[in-house]
């Protein structure tokens, strides 16, 4: 599937935010802890999701039940 697809493709699952605690990144800007995101596509290392702005992010896996 085309990233240009995440947007309008169904979601694959969804999955709660456990922590917003980044070591790099500012992630508490689109990440709520405790609220769940649909899942539009996955790698070993990352999930995409529909984040707090409405658009797609990657993320790591580490963020997420």
């Amino acid at each position: 599937m085309s990233f240009k697809e995440w947007t309008t493709a169904p979601s694959l699952r969804t999955v709660v935010c456990k922590h917003a605690d980044a070591e790099k990144y500012v992630v508490t800007n689109v990440l709520t802890p405790g609220k769940t995101y649909e899942v539009k596509n996955e790698t070993e290392e990352f999930i995409f999701i529909v984040d707090n702005t409405g658009k797609v992010g990657g993320y790591y896996k580490t963020y997420f039940e």
